[in-house]
């Protein structure tokens, strides 16, 4: 709870006696108000009517928003539908585990005591708060470690900013299950697409941008949208809201401890992407096509090569409708940083081939690419330490969220026996094969038996995808020990039957601890 000097200590911003409490307060008040049907005065009508020249808005724009303005009442293939069920229940799953965490720690400390008014669900507690607050905590317990889901051509953890959006907005607007797993498979479809637009992974190494951001900035407001049921016109207001708040740089490897990486990754943009749908719901008004015209989105963010912009805004409608994102986003198998997965899967691969213990393992070398060498060599944080994560799976013969989080071990003297065998190498050969994580890894034992395995589809990938069952028992691993058996069973079989919940409101008890 703050202090005493917290609680009346004034904003700098803000005029004298406008304090933190104050401001939350009107914001809970605010987010009441929105809540209400908007009725604009004739004169209102008049000032934000849509400009009667046609010329003002793109053929893309058009498209794009009406897309998104049908997708609440347009059915879905069934196997989207299995698998955007699929990767909600993964990214609960994250957010529920991430609450043991240290970000996931402080995402509650924040909710319990800046919370607004009683609206929506925080996951793995007792609290009630604002859906804004609600979407910021929920996001930062989503991406607390490395467990989320992760898309490859856009360079993004989509689910851990629009899930956590469209559950906030859904629970405000009170929707039905479809409508939220429709709201959620909107946002996976069109945050990807706006950093594909630019060049997927490479327009961060070119802009010094975060994809992950732009992507769930867009993605967590399309999805929130949806949940608030926006016409066409209030969807491109969306975009043109969704567009400012477009944030995050590649600063955020520096944070050793996850934590404003959540908040770049999901925290600030599911919150954003709720506000964003709130606000254009209630009435604001702003720009109706911010992908085309003066100073729009792309000529702001876009990458140039030798002054010319390097991006295609084309591509936000490519395939919309008949490619969806989501079928392309991967599951985890295991709880630990994307580059470990394929390593991980080939140790599977050698116990499988023969039987052998970590002490008859002479060495291990493991060859990714340079950026991920880079991102997972020899870290600070067990999930993303390649050389700690293979020790582990040698000893264990598999991972489980606990033993990738569990710091001790990483000072254990057997553990890090087993981790001075490991060498990590970049490869030109694994670079050439980016974004796919593919890794090469090369295992020789005492006696001289040497094993080699090229993991080229990770199992979990779009081109070796998880089963139900498999996703199910990752999620029994990561919500089982916070909210109990019973209450994960119950959970993992509501979100299977999603299409049938009148409200998405009644997950909530199954969310939360009792």
């Amino acid at each position: 709870m703050p202090t005493d000097e917290t609680k009346d200590s004034p904003l700098k911003t803000g005029g004298a006696g406008l304090t933190r409490r104050t401001l939350f307060e009107l914001a809970g008040f605010a987010v009441a108000a929105a809540a209400l049907p908007f009725q604009p005065t004739a004169a209102q009508e008049q000032e934000s009517a849509i400009p009667g020249d046609p010329s003002g808005i793109s053929p893309i724009m058009e498209e794009l928003s009406a897309y998104m303005a049908e997708a609440k009442d347009r059915a879905l293939p069934a196997e989207v539908v299995e698998k955007v069920k699929q990767h909600i229940l993964d990214t609960l799953g994250a957010m529920i585990s991430g609450s043991e965490l240290p970000p996931g720690r402080r995402a509650l400390q924040f909710a319990r005591e800046y919370g607004g008014k009683p609206v929506a669900t925080v996951v793995a507690s007792d609290i009630l708060c604002g859906p804004i607050e609600a979407a910021l905590a929920n996001g930062e317990l989503g991406h607390s470690d490395e467990t989320d889901d992760s898309h490859g051509p856009s360079r993004s953890h989509p689910g851990v900013s629009v899930v956590p959006s469209a559950l906030a907005a859904g629970e405000l607007y009170g929707i039905s299950g479809a409508h939220f797993l429709r709201a959620v498979t909107l946002g996976y479809d069109v945050g990807t697409r706006v950093t594909m637009a630019m060049g997927g992974p490479a327009y961060q190494a070119a802009t010094h941008r975060s994809t992950h951001s732009t992507v769930a900035a867009f993605g967590a407001g399309a999805a929130a949208g949806c949940a608030a049921s926006l016409d066409a016109q209030k969807m491109r207001l969306l975009l043109d809201y969704s567009s400012q708040q477009a944030s995050g740089f590649g600063v955020w490897k520096r944070d050793a401890q996850h934590m404003e990486k959540a908040f770049v990754f999901a925290g600030k943009p599911a919150a954003g992407g709720v506000t964003a749908a709130i606000l254009v719901r209630s009435g604001w008004t702003g720009v109706d096509d911010v992908f085309s015209g003066s100073d729009n989105f792309f000529e702001a963010f876009g990458p140039r090569e030798s002054g010319v912009l390097k991006a295609d805004p084309s591509l936000l409608i490519e395939k919309l409708g008949g490619r969806f994102e989501v079928t392309r986003t991967n599951i985890k198998k295991w709880s630990v940083g994307s580059p470990i997965q394929a390593p991980l899967d080939a140790l599977v691969n050698f116990f499988k081939q023969r039987s052998f213990t970590a002490e008859d393992v002479k060495s291990v070398v493991v060859r990714i690419a340079h950026d991920e060498a880079n991102t997972v060599s020899n870290r600070e944080m067990p999930d993303i330490c390649m050389q700690h994560m293979i020790a582990v799976m040698l000893l264990d013969k598999t991972v489980s969220f606990h033993s990738a989080h569990d710091l001790q071990r990483m000072k254990d003297p057997v553990v890090l026996r087993q981790r001075a065998k490991v060498e990590v190498l970049a490869d030109e050969r694994i670079d050439a094969r980016r974004p796919r994580r593919e890794a090469i890894v090369d295992l020789t034992l005492n006696d001289g038996t040497h094993l080699n395995k090229w993991v080229r589809d990770v199992r979990g990938t779009a081109q070796n995808p998880m089963t139900r069952d498999e996703v199910a028992d990752k999620a029994r691993d990561l919500i089982a020990p916070v909210l109990g058996a019973r209450s994960c069973a119950a959970l993992i079989d509501k979100v299977f039957g999603l299409e049938d919940a009148k409200d998405i409101r009644e997950l909530r008890p199954l969310l939360q601890r009792s």
